[in-house]
């Protein structure tokens, strides 16, 4: 693990601190779970913290929504309203954005997934999140897209109106001010 992956011990204290606040506070996302199991798992793994912390740091408020217990693993997801800010205006995977000729983004979304150490959320985590809150109401978010629908030129994205879940195409080269992507991390 590199140094940059690293957080200090205060960094690390202090953004557990901030986990556990949101874990308490929405204990609908995670019932019956215990915050002592999963701070455990975390200070094992400080590389799966740093990872959610850039989460936290682009605007995701990563929680725990899921736990597998024949694995013992934790899955977190982005759990913010809307599809995090920091993670924006970018299109879906690096070919796509190698493929615009004009007006390039500055990033896609697999890379920036892939450099945080997490993996966008598939359409039935999607959908599993927003069973338990509904977000995106007035954003959008890319999701793990299909590789035969990738090779025609295709990527997938989910938001909600009118209380209903929607997952649409665009092509993966598109991006939008109100379109980011949502990540999972397990540990």
């Amino acid at each position: 693990m590199s140094l940059k992956n690293n957080l200090s011990e205060k960094q690390q204290q202090e953004f557990l601190d901030s986990l556990k606040k949101r874990f308490e506070n929405n204990t609908h996302r995670h019932p019956g779970l215990a915050w002592s199991d999963i701070q455990k798992k975390l200070e094992a793994h400080p590389e799966k913290l740093w990872s959610l912390h850039e989460m936290e740091r682009t605007g995701g408020e990563p929680d725990v929504v899921d736990y597998d217990e024949w694995e013992d693993v934790y899955a977190f997801y982005d759990c913010a309203a809307e599809s995090p800010k920091g993670r924006r205006s970018v299109c879906y995977d690096r070919e796509a954005l190698e493929a615009r000729k004009k007006h390039k983004p500055e990033n896609n979304a697999l890379d920036m997934a892939a450099e945080m150490g997490i993996k966008l959320l598939t359409e039935e985590q999607y959908r599993a999140l927003q069973k338990l809150e509904h977000v995106d109401k007035k954003t959008s978010s890319w999701i793990e897209t299909p590789g035969e629908i990738r090779k025609l030129g295709g990527a997938l994205f989910g938001d909600c109106r009118y209380e209903q879940v929607f997952i649409y195409h665009n092509g993966a080269d598109s991006y939008y001010g109100a379109r980011g992507f949502r990540g999972s991390l397990s540990i």
